[in-house]
């Protein structure tokens, strides 16, 4: 019955790009649910030891890059912070090049030199990964200044934190940005423990005239829509907007982190309801498939999940001679 809307063949391709097709309900909530099931399997590694140093991770975020992508066209740049595992993965990157940088492999996306903050695959117009706070924001209006010289139809949207909200090269590139009225949008990924908290960042543009506007950030459906007027506006010529998603990461800063600050989970629920779970229960009350099909869609996306974990954990380890390779001294 739902045979049309499950996901590429036994042995296609993994990419969660593949995955949103048409971008109807159950692509999207399968494209969740591979960034929340990867997230998962990379803490669990972390906490094997099979990756090392730091780990960030995206799980109760997985709504905002997936509301997005879908916003955006294929050619539109993305850039973003060190927790960006899921915007990888919505830029098409391979779950198990990804695992393999993670684990300092060599068959990882940057030869397992660069680890979980910085990963870049410029051949998917995602250009990371960056462990500079708010540095991300000055890249991706450099990338925004290009695309409008060029004036290729190019848009650059550009993800960064609430903490980093408080940098002053954000404050920079706004005004950068404004003058020129660059195609880019900033997405703010406020969150937060407490929502509310640190002001209204969305009027973090309107001392430099940028438009701004608060998403409920677990609501993929609502992050399309903030996302595609926002986008088509820079598209249009008419400059950046600011868009602030206000959403819930479920675990503490980094692994590392025990998270103490963070609400229980019966808490959360009753005012974050989960993204993924939200977008679950909207597609079994509107018939587009049933609790047998959603789980056959969680077994083949545990099943890509696991083939790159245990790939990267197979895989070779840099050789000593290529450390210093694309090094710039």
């Amino acid at each position: 019955m739902f045979a049309s809307s499950f996901g590429p063949p036994e042995g296609g391709d993994p990419r969660l790009a593949g995955f949103l097709g048409d971008g109807d309900d159950v692509a999207i909530f399968r494209a969740m649910l591979l960034i929340r099931r990867f997230e998962e399997k990379a803490g669990q590694l972390f906490g094997m030891g099979l990756i090392s140093g730091f780990c960030h991770l995206y799980i109760g975020q997985e709504a905002i890059v997936v509301g997005m992508r879908l916003a955006a066209r294929e050619t539109d740049q993305f850039i973003a912070s060190y927790r960006h595992h899921g915007h990888l993965l919505a830029c098409g990157a391979e779950p198990r090049a990804i695992m393999a940088e993670m684990a300092g492999r060599r068959g990882g996306l940057s030869g397992g030199k660069g680890g979980s903050m910085h990963m870049f695959a410029p051949e998917l117009d995602y250009y990371g990964g960056h462990g500079i706070v708010g540095a991300q924001a000055a890249l991706g209006t450099g990338l925004a200044f290009a695309n409008a010289y060029r004036n290729d139809g190019r848009v650059c949207v550009c993800f960064f934190g609430d903490g980093a909200a408080d940098q002053g090269q954000v404050a920079e590139s706004f005004n950068m940005a404004a003058r020129w009225r660059l195609p880019i949008v900033y997405v703010i990924e406020n969150n937060r423990a407490t929502p509310g908290a640190g002001g209204d960042l969305a009027r973090r543009g309107a001392a430099f005239d940028i438009p701004g506007q608060s998403v409920d950030g677990m609501d993929v459906g609502a992050v399309r829509e903030a996302g595609e007027r926002a986008i088509e506006r820079a598209r249009a010529g008419d400059g950046p907007s600011v868009l602030e998603m206000h959403t819930e990461r479920y675990r503490g800063h980094s692994l590392a982190d025990p998270a103490k600050y963070r609400r229980k989970d019966e808490q959360r629920a009753s005012q974050a309801p989960d993204p993924i779970e939200r977008l679950r229960e909207a597609i079994l009350r509107s018939g587009q498939a049933d609790e047998i099909f959603l789980k056959r869609i969680d077994a083949e996306v545990r099943s890509i999940v696991g083939q790159a974990a245990e790939q990267a954990a197979q895989s070779s380890e840099p050789e000593p001679a290529a450390l210093g390779a694309d090094v710039l001294l």
